[in-house]
């Protein structure tokens, strides 16, 4: 009996017959801005699917990503954009909802980012309040996959980490 991710739209013609549960999935430890290793590509052994988030297992060992190794557990979704599915992590996708790129990455295509905005404007806005949140802000960061420059635009005034953190 075939898994629920063998007919899912976002794999299809990703999965290979003689191993149909196994892709390759950027893994990293975040994006130019958070991490000082590069992203990735490793292989997946998939062993769930809510929607469109992901799990499998890391079947071979990164070499330079510390976050993850062989055996570890990981959440990735399939990008619209961008040739590889990607790792990412709850707090990821719990902030998900409230921002959008206004545009894929111009160089490779990539529609989603290696780090949650909160720990984004953490570490490029140190200093933002909550007020400067409250209509919406739109702020540039680079590609995780390839460094292109990329727009981000939170879309809600409500974040979750705006309340908790100072507005960070």
């Amino acid at each position: 009996m075939p898994s629920p991710w063998h007919e899912h739209p976002k794999l299809q013609g990703r999965l290979d017959a003689d191993y149909p549960d196994d892709l390759q999935v950027i893994v990293h430890d975040g994006g130019p801005y958070t991490a000082n290793s590069r992203p990735e590509l490793v292989w997946v052994r998939i062993t769930g699917c809510q929607g469109i988030i992901f799990s499998g297992v890391l079947l071979n060992k990164p070499d330079q990503v510390q976050n993850v190794s062989q055996g570890s557990e990981i959440l990735f979704v399939v990008p619209e954009g961008g040739q590889y599915p990607l790792q990412v992590t709850t707090k990821y996708l719990q902030e998900r909802p409230s921002w959008r790129l206004l545009m894929p990455c111009k160089k490779c295509g990539l529609t989603e980012l290696f780090d949650p905005p909160s720990d984004l404007l953490a570490t490029s806005f140190p200093n933002l309040s909550a007020d400067s949140l409250s209509h919406g802000f739109t702020f540039t960061t680079r590609c995780g996959s390839c460094g292109e420059g990329l727009v981000v635009r939170l879309k809600r005034t409500n974040w979750p980490w705006s309340q908790k953190e100072g507005g960070q």
